[in-house]
């Protein structure tokens, strides 16, 4: 008996768009005909609350994943880890139809730094792979890397010696022939348990390869949204404190690590984050917009109104990154704006 079934979430749009329905359903059913994959469907990941069914269910499976779902692979994949469903970050070869001219720019300009984060900690052997559903409007693509991975996963258990081997029951464990004890089956659930509609949620995801500890965050929310764990590392300790709609805090972090999933700004909700140069720089930084850091006050500063406080603006948890900062070669903002003087516009 194999116990090396790949399995395959689908996690559902919020509300019931037709046309996002019809892809979920066709992705479901075209990867429900293919051998060695166990599909199932849940509601909106970002929604899941600890006692719902399709979280439970996320938590008891403990072989390689798939995930496809309405977010940004970098946001979805990060929400798990937070909720504690770990594992290795798979590399999907999955593109958008404008991948190719952002890789294009990001050859030309040079791709972001390696990040420095703190990483996540307690990871198992295993493999999870987040697709973004917003990426392509047929099934055929979703379900071919879906093919790929499986084979991935299979040359990857074949490399490491667990390749298809036989297991025999002793007692309530499973035991491969060399001893090793197999993975334990995911959890069954009825579908009505699996689909029952979470409430909407709102609150940070920690990107950990990016986040370097340094608390900014912590300093900034005025909220209790963030704590420390018994590691001494930045966590998101009282999520629902969270003011709905308000991404403040994900602006004043250095290394852009933090993501709210749901907002409309692709940095903010999870993009990957690349270098920004040429015609990508936000022209609201040279024509009045103002800077992240006065946005990100102006927001906090409104939610505490709401809450009957007073208004901080920048004299509370703002970091003094410029008094102490070296002098630096000119980047492309500051090119931009030489070449607007030339221009004497």
């Amino acid at each position: 008996m194999s116990r090396h079934r790949l399995t395959v979430v689908l996690s559902q749009a919020q509300g019931k768009n037709p046309a996002k329905r019809a892809l979920e359903e066709s992705i479901t059913a075209a990867l429900l005909m293919e051998p060695g994959l166990d599909v199932s469907i849940i509601p909106y990941l970002y929604d899941l609350h600890p006692e719902h069914t399709g979280r439970l269910f996320l938590e008891s499976i403990k072989g390689d994943m798939v995930v496809l779902s309405w977010l940004y692979p970098r946001a979805a994949f990060w929400l798990l880890d937070r909720d504690g469903i770990k594992g290795h970050q798979g590399e999907s070869q999955l593109k958008s139809a404008n991948a190719e001219q952002e890789d294009e720019d990001d050859d030309e300009n040079g791709a972001d730094e390696s990040p420095r984060g703190i990483g996540a900690v307690e990871v198992p052997e295993r493999h999870i792979y987040c697709l973004d559903l917003r990426d392509h409007n047929s099934h055929l693509p979703y379900v071919e890397e879906v093919k790929r991975i499986a084979a991935e996963c299979r040359d990857r258990r074949a490399a490491a010696g667990h390749g298809n081997a036989s297991f025999v029951q002793l007692g309530t464990t499973l035991l491969a022939e060399n001893g090793t004890q197999a993975p334990a089956p995911a959890a069954t659930f009825a579908p009505e348990q699996l689909l029952a509609q979470p409430g909407r949620r709102w609150y940070p995801v920690i990107d950990y390869s990016r986040c370097t500890n340094c608390m900014e965050c912590l300093d900034f929310c005025l909220f209790g949204v963030y704590g420390v764990d018994k590691l001494d590392r930045i966590t998101v300790e009282n999520q629902d404190s969270c003011k709905r709609g308000c991404p403040a805090c994900s602006r004043v972090c250095p290394e852009h690590a933090i993501m709210f999933p749901d907002y409309k700004t692709p940095a903010i909700a999870g993009a990957p984050v690349g270098n920004i140069s040429g015609l990508k720089i936000d022209l609201t930084r040279l024509f009045g917009g103002g800077d992240a850091m006065t946005m990100a006050a102006q927001e906090r500063d409104r939610e505490l109104v709401k809450e009957g406080r007073e208004a901080v603006g920048l004299t509370v948890g703002i970091p003094k990154r410029q008094a102490t900062k070296p002098a630096a070669p000119k980047d492309d903002l500051d090119n931009l704006m030489d070449a607007l003087d030339a221009l004497d516009i």
